[in-house]
């Protein structure tokens, strides 16, 4: 087994693989092992759901093979890969088990504990989003057995997997195992980043500069939500940070930004704001409850999402003050938090880039952007907000004006 560096090729072959959690993320994890080639058994602690995710599992299979995205065969071939066990102390041997369960430390440190105990030799892998992957090991008699398999939703579609590993994987066994994780991602269809067991890893932490900096600049009142949407769209992001929020749910958006504002001892860069918490309190979510920063028809089109297109292109032209620009003021942020990141040797240039590509499908990775504005230009214009706005969120990364 590879834990004990006598089978570096413990995951080459159709190992059968556990899902525990049958939600969204855990069924869509599912569904790309069995379509592998993988015997898959879903376990979930809520009574049916497990049974319930694998038919829709085979209806989706069923409506694949009826747009020819993949042939009749294959779903039922697929299909039949897929099983449901009543409990974790039910799940058979396997080669692999991916947790998706609730985003709860103690749910699943008691999880893994268990796993542990019932799975021989299987690799036992945690999809948190957040958590640090060393507190999930903790207590275990072997922590080297758990990784971070971090997949982005829907993992049928999303390409990126985060490959999380912390002290506890730093042996020799422990870098195999990595190797052998990420190569089968590879055989799974995705693109593996390596980094280690960081507060939001790579996309999550990155990132929060995105929802932040419009955030904060609608919550002063210096632009409204929907051009500086515009704005951002024309920079060439797909979405609006305002609008995706929506999308994904202010709740889940303030939750993971919470965990890392916590994880970082309070760190001013990642506090959460007023205007979104706000937002929560009020119920008003995003597109789930029919309003969050807009308000949408039962289409879930918004029905107040008003852009001033002059002002949008007034505010983000080459001479334009800074400190109105929401896209200078993000992808200011967001290269000063990727090089950070790698000056802490948490992952490497080339993988942020590629995760934030994947991950959150920016037209450009961040040291793309540091390479185009100029490394030491961005340095500046930190300087110049962090005397703007005291407090140290806009502190310049000392690794910036070396980054080049």
């Amino acid at each position: 087994m590879i834990l004990n560096g006598d089978d570096p090729d413990v995951l080459a072959a159709p190992v059968p693989v556990a899902v525990v959690g049958a939600g969204a993320m855990g069924s869509g994890i599912a569904q790309i092992a069995a379509q592998a080639g993988h015997d898959v058994h879903l376990v979930d602690a809520v009574d049916g759901a497990a049974r319930a995710a694998r038919e829709r599992l085979h209806a989706t299979l069923s409506r694949l093979a009826g747009k020819g995205k993949i042939s009749a065969e294959d779903a039922a071939a697929t299909a039949s890969r897929l099983h449901v066990a009543p409990t974790v102390r039910a799940l058979p041997q396997v080669g692999l088990v991916i947790e998706a369960a609730v985003e709860d430390l103690t749910v699943k440190q008691a999880l893994f504990a268990e796993l542990e105990a019932r799975q021989d030799a299987a690799v036992l892998a945690t999809n948190t989003s957040s958590l640090d992957t060393s507190a999930i090991a903790s207590g275990l008699h072997r922590p080297d057995r758990v990784i971070g398999l971090h997949f982005f939703n829907p993992p049928p579609l999303m390409r990126l997997v985060e490959v999380i590993h912390g002290p506890h994987n730093a042996t020799e066994a422990g870098g195999a195992l990595l190797d052998a994780a990420s190569e089968l991602m590879r055989r799974w269809g995705k693109t593996p980043v390596r980094c280690t067991s960081t507060p939001g890893f790579i996309v999550n932490r990155v990132a929060r500069p995105f929802y932040g900096e419009a955030q904060r600049m609608v919550g002063a009142g210096e632009i409204d939500p929907a051009t500086l949407d515009l704005a951002m769209r024309d920079a060439g992001f797909r979405m609006g940070p305002m609008e995706l929020t929506d999308l994904i749910g202010q709740d889940v958006n303030l939750a993971v930004g919470t965990s890392v504002w916590e994880q970082t001892g309070r760190d001013p860069r990642y506090e959460p704001t007023d205007y979104q918490r706000d937002l929560v309190s009020a119920g008003r979510l995003g597109r789930k409850s029919g309003a969050g920063v807009f308000t949408y028809d039962d289409a879930g089109v918004a029905q107040n999402a008003h852009a001033d297109v002059s002002r949008a292109a007034t505010i983000t032209a080459a001479d334009a003050p800074l400190a109105g620009n929401p896209v200078a003021r993000t992808l200011a942020m967001l290269v000063n938090e990727a090089v950070d990141l790698v000056a802490r040797d948490e992952a490497t240039a080339e993988d942020v880039d590629t995760a934030m590509r994947l991950g959150t499908n920016y037209p450009k990775g961040p040291f793309e952007w540091g390479r185009e504005i100029g490394f030491a230009t961005i340095a500046d214009q930190l300087t110049d907000l962090d005397r703007r706005y005291p407090g140290g969120r806009y502190r310049p990364s000392p690794a910036l004006r070396d980054a080049g």
